[in-house]
Order: C-alpha cells, then structure tokens, then sequence
C-alpha cells in the first residue's frame, strides 16, 4: 500500500479523536466517513497513479484537494441535517493536508534516492532524428529527479547517433508505402529492449501521418506512447491543449510577472523581512561582534549586485574575508584559483575567507543582512543569485533572463548545491525559476533551504 495511501485513510483519526472529546455520539462514524471522503477524493483526481505518486506537483495540489474534502463535506453534512457548530469539525480536519503533504515528500525523497541507484524508473525507447534523440538522451541523463531511463534508440535517416543509449532499430529517411515496416521495426525494438513507453521527437522525417499511423500501432499493441513537444523546462500548469481542424496545439502561457500573484510575493518578502530582523537582532549583533574581534575591518561588507531589469543595487551581508579580499582576486585568478567553470569565482579553500567567515558561509549566516535589501525592496527572499557587474558584462541574451525576477537570498541554486553547481546548471536552474516561478514554488524553496543550510554541500 502506498505511503501517500495510508496517510490519507489516517485522517479521519484525528476527527474521530477531537469529536470524541467533545461528546459527539458519532465521533467513529465521522471519522470514518471523512478518511473515505479524502481517500475518495484523493483517487477520483489520480494521486495514487504511478505516474504521480512523489511527483512535486501532486504534492503542490494539497490545499486544492482539501478544499473539494470540505465541499464534499459539507454536502454529507447537510443532508444529514447536522446543524452543530462546524468550528471543532474543521480543526479537525487541518490534520488531512498535514498528514497528506508529509507522506508526499518522504515518497519523494524516497522515489529520488532509489532513482540515483536506476530504480524505480520506467524504460523509455526514443524515436527520432539523430540529432533530436541525442539531445533528448543527453536531457534525460544529465537529472535524476524524473523516472525515465533511455533504454535503447530507433533513429530516423541515415545520420549516426552520438555515443549513448544503444540503436535498438533504424526508421528509413522516407517513410515506407505501408505502416507496417515502421511498426514491425519499432514494436521489435520494445520487445528487445524491454521498453514500457515510447518517447517520440517528431521531426521533418518522423511527422504527421507517419506518426500519427505509427501511434495506431503501437496503441494497438498496448504499447504506451508519448510525444515531445519541443519544449524544455515549460511547467505543465502553463500548458493548455487544444485541437483546431484537428491539429495538435500546446497554449503556452507567459511567466508571471505581474497580478496579484507578484503582489502577495512583495507583500509576503517585505512582511517576513521586517519580522526576521526584528526576532533576529541579537543574532545580528554576535555576529557582528564576532567578525569584528576576530579580523581586522568592519563587520558588514557591501558590494554592488544587479537586481531586477539590471539595475544595481548595494548588497549587504557579513564579512567573511579579510579586508583586502577583493585587491587580491586578480592575484588569485592569474595564479588559476578559480575552481569555477563559469563567469563566478570561487575557490574551495579560498585564504582569503577567516575562520569565522567560514563558518559563516558554512551555515550561510552571511547572508542575513540580505533582508534588509529584501525590506528595501532590492531583492526577494526567494529568487536568482543576484550577480556581480563583472559576471554581467559578460552575459549573453540567455543569461540576461535572469534578471527578469528580483534576485533572493535563496532560489533554487542554493537547495541544489550552490558552489558545487556547474554555470550551466546554475543557469538552468535560475531560468527555471524565471520561468515557472509561482508562489507554492517559493514555498518548496523556502522549506528545501532549511536542509540545504543544515546539509551546508556546497557552501564555501
């Protein structure tokens, strides 16, 4: 029985416990039928599916299922003519989304430690043009935080694939008078290759009727198929389908980047800014003290940062170099110090950090005097790394997307390993995020920094 399974059939436990406390008579029965409710609610929207269980945005469609669980209880409750107070009814059940959310990320956690060891994954057969598949395989290989292992590829044309998964079977370059050489080759390869989905990447050779006769076989054999759109790193809450004159069409919706969303989020960094300051104000001055008698030098160091659209901004945070660091950067960059593959410096064991600026760094205490550009409106709490003019200079069209949100204190590169990110990957993942952002994913952010700080991998 699935975690997720057993969680939601634990919720009526609380209701039954809190009415029985309070003398209802049917305290048993209410939570009983609140456990079937959820449960049922929780099925008839596919959450316990193999495809969905650990997956972040099941996780993400909680609150939204916990508000058809009182809608549909509140139905129950009407025809049966209950006219108690409801207030003790739904503190009760409070406990469903809890319990729910907390089985979701430890399956997650769990589906993502078993998928770095290849288990838990389904066998993908790739069809499509060389270039296309390798390209796909490459994607697909460089992240383990999704379920599909390439097992074997079919290609299109003549063109020879790049080294990767092996060539399971080959598509002429034209394709065949009949469906049946396409589908005997490809239905061969699945056999071989235990595959459990084809994954198709249309091209100019492998489109339209020929696929659409290539789907009709394999649906016709069982075999599940799914189709690449062309699009990376595109969430599918943006995504809307439609079929004009029968043609496949995806509606992309645009970023957020204004609307009551983008409100709630400045409202939200202003609000929590304001209040960590105020609660954090004697961490603030050991610290301070402590950068000050132990290195020469003030206890805050300012730098200018880019922020939103590329306007500068002074960043603060606490100092964890010594007073020159910044005079000695060129020496330490003619002498190859840099351990970075991108525009970012950084060194591991930089002799530049003192040994209360590493442990700083270690648990990234230095970041907290942030919040004040977080009050001021410069930053975000969540969001890109807010870069150095320097780094800028030398962004190209790709890059500069990054400064379409406020930079944060945390985003996504700090909970997938921070310095220990390639450029590449720190810049998909900041893209990611200027992409998709929404406020249920900074929420995530927000509680995967936690860990990430406490792990402190990649801190330096």
């Amino acid at each position: 029985m699935p975690l997720a399974l057993t969680a939601d059939t634990l919720a009526g436990v609380p209701v039954a416990a809190l009415l029985g406390s309070a003398a209802e008579p049917h305290a048993v029965l209410y939570g009983l039928v609140t456990a079937a409710a959820w449960t049922a609610v929780r099925v008839a929207r596919g959450r316990y599916a193999s495809s969905a269980l650990g997956e972040s945005r099941v996780r993400r469609s909680v609150p939204g299922d916990w508000l058809v669980l009182l809608g549909l209880l509140a139905v129950v409750r009407t025809a049966l003519g209950d006219t108690a107070g409801p207030g003790r009814a739904l503190a009760a059940l409070l406990a469903a989304p809890v319990l729910t959310g907390a089985a979701a990320t430890v399956t997650r956690l769990h589906l993502l430690a078993a998928r770095r060891s290849a288990r838990s994954v389904r066998r993908v057969l790739l069809v499509g043009e060389p270039a296309a598949a390798d390209d796909v395989v490459g994607h697909l290989a460089s992240r383990t935080d999704h379920p599909y292992v390439v097992v074997g590829v079919v290609p299109v044309g003549a063109a020879r694939l790049a080294a990767g998964a092996p060539e399971a079977a080959r598509l002429a370059s034209v394709a065949p008078s009949g469906a049946a050489e396409d589908a005997r080759r490809v239905l061969g390869a699945v056999r071989d290759s235990h595959a459990e989905l084809v994954l198709v990447a249309p091209g100019p050779r492998l489109a339209a009727e020929r696929l659409r006769r290539l789907s009709w076989a394999l649906h016709d054999a069982g075999v599940p198929l799914a189709v690449l759109p062309g699009l990376i790193d595109v969430e599918g809450r943006r995504v809307q389908l439609e079929s004009p004159a029968g043609l496949t069409m995806l509606h992309i919706a645009p970023p957020a980047r204004a609307g009551a969303q983008i409100a709630v989020k400045t409202a939200v960094d202003r609000a929590g800014a304001a209040f960590l300051l105020t609660l954090l104000a004697p961490v603030f001055a050991v610290l301070a003290a402590a950068v000050r008698l132990t290195s020469r030098g003030p206890a805050f160091y300012r730098q200018t940062r880019f922020g939103l659209a590329g306007n500068p901004f002074t960043m603060w945070k606490f100092r964890t170099m010594v007073a020159d660091a910044e005079s000695r950067k060129a020496e330490l960059e003619r002498a190859g110090g840099n351990e970075h593959d991108g525009l970012m410096f950084k060194m591991r064991r930089d002799p530049r950090v003192t040994r209360v600026g590493r442990l700083l760094r270690r648990f990234s205490l230095d970041e907290l005097p942030q919040l004040v550009n977080v009050l001021r409106g410069e930053m975000s709490l969540v969001g890109p790394r807010p870069p150095l003019p320097d780094e800028v200079a030398h962004y190209d069209e790709t890059a500069l997307r990054r400064l379409a949100v406020k930079p944060g204190i945390t985003g996504l590169w700090q909970v997938s390993g921070r310095s220990d990110l390639s450029w590449d990957e720190t810049l998909a993942l900041d893209l990611r995020y200027v992409d998709n952002w929404s406020l249920a994913g900074d929420v995530e952010v927000m509680a995967r920094t936690v860990r990430a700080v406490v792990d402190g991998r990649g801190a330096y």
